[in-house]
């Protein structure tokens, strides 16, 4: 993993066990259901980044027999599984308890002063924590949107903190008006409705996210402007004439498998030929060292069939800051 990706999950985890301690407070003194909800959204967050550390930790592990081409899916495996906590743990929680709350248990808010002081604390270390995987993911970012970057990213811890920060900061606000809005009209109504606001905002993040990292477990490809380094790095070769066919999937958000047929002079003899394909993986990793496993087959230009292309099928990409 790299440093950004760690640095930003660990400062989000510190924050979030701070927070969960903080509203589990709060909640004894004022029996909020908002800030019952946010008390489990914030463990259900620190849980998450628990995953996230897991899963970067065993995707560390060396290839195996069974396993040849490593365990670098672990990544998106986990943060698939964070999804899943976030939606069962956070969101539904948080709708059953407002919903509750509106209907037999409806009661004033005691304390609000704490409530209100406890979300204000949280709504500061939150952004302290969303700041921080804001500037670790620009690198990654470049000059695409914010959404283009979680969309397409194929790192995925960035995107899982950066939404479950921005989720956790947009639920204390949610919170802080609902608790508030009850302490002044003494309707506790206010209180439910802030809850099943802050379940349905975590369950529509869930959801994003485990559509994002759905796709990153089946297999996505490198991004444009990464193949279009490989297939210069290729062509840049002496020996080859031109790249016919290539496909590329990600093994995980540091490894690439790149699978090519290219074209040779056909003046080479076999020696020659291992040769080129050599200097051409040489200069491949060169160009983009995430590129672990490379298989380059020679072949010849069928004009049969010249819907063969030398990139891969194209996908709307937004340009990529890397």
């Amino acid at each position: 993993m790299a440093s950004g990706s760690k640095k930003a999950i660990i400062a989000a985890m510190v924050a979030n066990l701070g927070i969960a301690i903080a509203k589990f407070v709060g909640y004894a003194f004022t029996r909020s259901s908002s800030m019952l909800a946010e008390a489990i959204h914030s463990v259900a967050d620190t849980s998450n980044q628990a995953l996230l550390l897991l899963g970067s930790r065993r995707a560390a592990r060396k290839a195996t027999g069974e396993h040849p081409f490593g365990f670098g899916r672990e990544r998106y495996f986990w943060s698939f599984i964070v999804a899943l906590v976030l939606f069962t743990f956070g969101g539904l929680f948080a709708i059953y308890e407002g919903w509750h709350k509106l209907g037999s248990d409806s009661h004033e808010i005691a304390n609000a002063r704490w409530a209100v002081g406890i979300l204000v604390f949280g709504i500061i270390l939150e952004a302290g924590s969303f700041r921080t995987a804001v500037n670790e993911s620009r690198p990654l970012k470049g000059s695409a949107s914010w959404w283009s970057f979680i969309r397409h990213s194929r790192t995925p811890e960035l995107p899982v903190v950066l939404l479950e920060d921005l989720g956790a900061l947009i639920g204390l606000v949610l919170a802080l008006f609902g608790v508030s809005a009850a302490a002044i009209t003494g309707d506790s109504r206010w209180d439910a409705a802030a809850t099943i606001s802050i379940g349905v905002l975590l369950v529509v993040i869930a959801a994003v996210l485990a559509f994002e990292m759905k796709s990153l477990l089946i297999g996505e490809s490198a991004r444009g402007a990464t193949r279009e380094r490989i297939i210069a790095a290729i062509e840049g070769t002496h020996a080859v004439t031109e790249v016919i066919h290539m496909r590329t999937q990600h093994l995980g958000p540091d490894e690439l498998l790149v699978g090519a047929k290219i074209q040779l002079k056909r003046s080479l003899d076999t020696v020659a030929v291992a040769a080129s394909i050599n200097q051409a993986e040489t200069a491949v990793r060169k160009a983009v060292p995430i590129a672990t496993l490379i298989y380059l087959e020679p072949d010849i230009i069928d004009p049969k069939h010249p819907d063969l292309v030398a990139d891969e099928p194209t996908s709307e990409e937004p340009p990529s800051g890397r």
